[in-house]
């Protein structure tokens, strides 16, 4: 497997078992046809698949049956014949078979997704794909579309009108479609009222505004027919928006396997009885804590919490078995324990474990590691209390291979919850050596994020956003939005990627800001531009081949333009303001549009777009090297204010503002409004409906 080999999440079959005239096996194409195999070969389109999340194979022998549809997400039928008509693949007929015809009906309600590619003269060819197809209301008619004004080179080759894609959740199989010829087409007849055309024949035509290619749902699966199987042939596969439409027929098509599963494994260190007593004594100890950590001893027995204490430090020594590469480690939390003890229960202080605990010399793809630390949680409960947590990291080879070549970060460890005590049963995504309660400074070794709660907090957010916006969202989207497993490594990469970005570049100060006090609107654009930075590295990954870094892409946009700006309170909001800015920016310039209460993405440009947003704050950080720092703040808030308006009564507005450009302009940061870029009336209405959907969920 190579190291940028994506992960499989769905398998598409290709029924070469009924004559079909169209092949996956070059060998076979190039024996039906010798002068120019790519005239009966799909060997392009299933290697489009399998440089994705798919794998692909030929069903070549045997019946369509429940056994040979075991496992499989997607079957494509294309165009089966009669060998008097056309050179096919050898062996079989071109008609299924009754059972056969059960078994597909069956299988696609409970959840499969059929792709069945017909030709012109459709019932000169000999199968009986029509029998099938109207299980599900649909039929390719005996047609052969002429259209002499709206066509591709000669009558027959028309072009389709395309007509409107879907919104919402359902995918629009027309994104980034911008135009399709059928070559040699019959048309389609849809008996059911669901079922949605995605290409028409022009009025123009023999058969005029005919449908020429349509889907539907049926039960918990998915149907597709196109009366043209050419198109998306070896030969024809590179024209017009033919790749874009077959990847969303089959991106579409398989739904369903996105969203199975989590990829979670058991952990035998979470059903050790060990854990389940670290879990109980450290819910006891967090309940007799003060937010500093420490314990009143004026309201608690110390003979009580020296149970606590020595019930969690057994508790620990008996986990030991589970994690032998954390023995420092562990010893060192029960040697703090006592320490913290035998000072009395004051404000805790576990440098010594927190020195200990290295997860970032054990990037190893599984590997789990057990934490207990007093701390805060960053997004979650401020106190400083006691938290234990199982965690367990992914490392696969393609994250492995572009962390060690290509965007090192020896600090960075990406983490999945496997078990946690309650302090992380909220919005926390993240586990930092600074919220650790220590005496003095915090040692800095790694950062450890939380992609799964990450990915489970987008795909919560935009599965609700894409219903409430109508939003136009490509196929693979609403896969990734569907998927834990797509969605964690999309977070995985993206974080990487951003975490290491915060010290490269222009930087005309600390990148961090840790040691600094500043507008919040500077916090804002530099998170902003690790984001950005990120987007454009994706972009990179994905030209080369790489599909994950789409998913990067859209993980990037979709968590920017929806989640960040109406979460949290909106006081001194840096991640939603930047959020807004993208907004802003990309609406100002076209890429987007929200017109009759819907919002549409402009695929084909959105990417120019946040690459522009990136250009401009590298502009700004660039100049800002030679800039004092209160004209950078200044300058800043002028990018910001450009594209989002700044709240009545701000004191930084260009032209109204009246500072002195002094050597430490700190004390200017108390005259920023807590709300200094307040939400638009798209964000408070979408605010609004999210919490209002959410509710109606909850209840």
């Amino acid at each position: 497997m190579s190291p940028l080999e994506p992960r499989t999440l769905a398998h598409v079959v290709f029924d070469e078992s009924h004559r079909e005239a169209w092949t996956i096996r070059p060998e076979v194409a190039k024996a039906m046809q010798p002068a120019h195999p790519e005239d009966a070969s799909y060997a392009r389109a299933a290697a489009l698949l399998t440089a994705r999340e798919f794998s692909v194979a030929a069903h070549t022998d045997g019946p369509l049956d429940v056994a040979s549809l075991q496992g499989a997400d997607v079957l494509v039928i294309a165009h089966p014949s009669d060998p008097a008509w056309e050179r096919t693949v050898p062996g079989g007929v071109s008609r299924l078979s009754g059972a056969e015809i059960d078994s597909l009906e069956e299988w696609v309600l409970a959840g499969g997704g059929l792709i069945v590619l017909g030709e012109t003269e459709q019932d000169k060819y000999g199968n009986n794909s029509n029998e099938l197809l109207e299980r599900f209301g649909l039929r390719i008619e005996h047609d052969t579309v002429q259209d002499y004004g709206h066509s591709l080179a000669a009558p027959s080759w028309v072009l389709g009108e395309l007509e409107r894609g879907a919104r919402g959740m359902a995918g629009d199989l027309l994104a980034r479609v911008d135009s399709a010829c059928f070559y040699r087409t019959g048309t389609i007849t849809a008996d059911r009222e669901d079922a949605r055309v995605l290409a028409r024949a022009s009025a123009a035509a023999s058969s005029p505004r005919a449908p020429l290619a349509a889907v539907t749902d049926h039960g918990a699966g998915r149907v597709a027919v196109l009366a043209d199987s050419d198109l998306f042939g070896d030969d024809c596969l590179g024209d017009l928006g033919h790749t874009d439409l077959w990847l969303n027929l089959v991106y579409w098509a398989a739904g369903n396997a996105f969203s199975k599963g989590d990829g979670k494994v058991p952990s035998a260190a979470a059903a050790d009885g060990f854990w389940i007593a670290l879990k109980a004594e450290v819910e006891a100890l967090r309940a007799r804590q003060e937010a500093d950590g420490s314990v009143d001893l004026g309201r608690h027995e110390g003979s009580e919490l020296d149970t606590h204490i020595e019930a969690i430090a057994a508790s620990v020594a008996g986990m030991a078995v589970h994690f032998p590469h954390q023995s420092g480690y562990l010893a060192a939390v029960i040697g703090d324990l006592w320490a913290w003890r035998d000072a009395g229960y004051g404000r805790p202080d576990f440098s010594r474990s927190l020195e200990a605990f290295r997860p970032d010399r054990q990037r190893t793809d599984g590997i789990e590691h057990l934490v207990l630390f007093p701390m805060y949680k960053q997004n979650g409960p401020a106190e400083k209390v006691f938290e234990a947590l199982i965690v367990r990291v992914p490392w696969p080879a393609w994250l492995a291979g572009l962390e060690g070549a290509r965007f090192d970060n020896p600090k960075f460890v990406p983490v999945t919850f496997v078990d946690h005590t309650s302090g992380y049963d909220s919005e926390s995504a993240v586990l930092f050596p600074e919220t650790v309660t220590v005496a003095e400074k915090a040692v800095n070794h790694f950062g450890a994020i939380f992609c799964d709660r990450e990915g489970a907090r987008l795909r919560r957010t935009l599965r609700s956003a894409a219903e409430v916006l109508r939003l136009n969202l490509p196929p693979d989207a609403a896969a990734l939005m569907s998927s834990p497993l797509l969605s964690e490594d999309a977070f995985v990469l993206w974080d990487l990627i951003h975490d290491r970005a915060h010290s490269r570049g222009d930087l005309p100060f600390d990148p961090f800001m840790i040691r600094q006090r500043a507008p919040y609107w500077m916090y804002g654009l530099e998170e902003l531009r690790c984001d950005l930075t990120a987007f454009g590295e994706a972009m990179k990954l994905e030209d080369e081949g790489f599909p994950l870094g789409r998913h990067v892409q859209y993980a990037i946009l979709f968590d920017r333009l929806f989640r960040f700006p109406i979460t949290g309170a909106r006081r001194r909001n840096y991640d939603g303001l930047g959020g807004q800015l993208l907004f802003a920016y990309l609406h100002t310039h076209g890429h987007l549009h929200w017109t009759d209460n819907e919002l549409t993405i402009e695929w084909d440009t959105v990417a120019r777009g946040v690459a522009g947003l990136r250009d401009a704050v590298v502009e700004l950080y660039r100049t800002g090297i030679d800039r004092s720092k209160l004209r950078h703040w200044c300058a800043a808030h002028d990018l910001v204010a450009s594209y989002v308006a700044p709240a009545e009564g701000s004191a930084w507005v260009a032209g109204t503002r009246d500072f002195v450009d002094i050597e430490d302009p700190r004390p200017y940061v108390d005259s920023v409004l807590d709300d200094e870029f307040p939400l638009s009336i798209f964000y408070t209405s979408l605010k609004r409906k999210l919490e209002a959907d959410a509710q109606a969920v909850a209840a």
